[in-house]
C-alpha cells in the first residue's frame, strides 16, 4: 500500500474527532492563561495618577526614602521600575536611568509570560482546525466512492455526515482561536500602558535627579 492510500485509511479510521479533543485541549489552556493574566494584572494594577501624584510630592521635599519606601510598598509595574532607579538615585541621575531601564525589561518579560501561546494559538488554531475540515472532506468522498460503486442509499447520509464534521472542525478551530486573539492583543495594549507609564515617571524621576546634581555641583 502506497502512503497516500495509508494516510487516507488513517484519515477515515479516525476521522476529525481526534483533531477535536486537541483543540478541546488548546482551548482550556488557553483560557487558563488569560484567567491567570488577567488576575495578575488586576492584582498589579494602581492608578498611575495617584502614583505619580505621591512621586511628585516626596520628590518635591527631596525625601528619597520616602518616595522609595512608597514604591516598594505598591505591586504596579511603574512602582517597580521607579524603585530600581531610587535604589541608585544616589549614584547620580544616569545610574538610576540605566536601573529603570533594566527594570522595564524585567517587567516586560513578566507581563508578557505565557502570552506567546496565546499569540501562537491565535495564528495556528485555525489551521489545525482546516485539518480536521480535511480529515472529514477525505471522509465524504470515500463515502461518496462507496455510494457510486454500490449504489447503497444509505451511504448519501454518511457522506453528509463526514461534511458535517469537517465544517465542525472549522468552527471549534475559529472558536478557539479568536478568544486567543482577543486576550493577545487586550494584554498586549495593557502592557503598553504599565511600560509607558513607567517610562513617563521615570524621565521626571532622572529630571528631578539630574537637578539635585546640577545644584550640588
Amino acid at each position: 500500500m502506497n502512503i497516500t492510500l495509508q494516510a487516507k485509511t488513517w484519515m477515515t479510521a479516525f476521522g476529525a474527532a481526534p483533531i477535536l479533543y486537541l483543540m478541546l485541549a488548546l482551548s482550556v489552556v488557553s483560557l487558563s492563561i488569560i484567567l491567570e493574566r488577567a488576575c495578575t494584572f488586576a492584582i498589579r494594577y494602581e492608578d498611575p495618577r495617584s502614583l505619580g501624584r505621591d512621586l511628585r510630592a516626596y520628590l518635591s521635599s527631596n525625601d528619597l526614602v520616602g518616595a522609595r519606601a512608597r514604591m516598594d510598598a505598591s505591586r504596579a509595574p511603574e512602582a517597580f521600575v521607579l524603585a530600581a532607579g531610587l535604589s541608585y538615585a544616589a549614584r547620580g541621575a544616569s545610574a538610576a536611568d540605566q536601573a529603570m531601564v533594566g527594570a522595564i525589561a524585567i517587567e516586560r518579560l513578566k507581563l508578557e509570560r505565557r502570552l506567546a501561546f496565546l499569540g501562537t494559538l491565535g495564528n495556528n488554531a485555525p489551521f489545525i482546525g482546516l485539518l480536521g475540515t480535511v480529515i472529514g472532506i477525505v471522509m465524504a468522498f470515500d463515502k461518496l466512492s462507496e455510494s457510486t460503486s454500490t449504489g447503497h442509499a444509505a451511504v448519501p447520509t454518511a457522506v453528509m455526515s463526514s461534511i458535517a464534521e469537517a465544517l465542525v472542525a472549522t468552527a471549534v478551530g475559529l472558536g478557539v482561536a479568536i478568544p486567543a486573539v482577543i486576550g493577545f492583543n487586550y494584554f498586549q495594549r495593557r502592557i503598553r500602558v504599565f511600560l509607558g507609564n513607567a517610562e513617563g515617571l521615570s524621565r521626571e524621576l532622572v529630571a528631578h535627579l539630574g537637578g539635585l546634581s546640577q545644584g550640588e555641583g
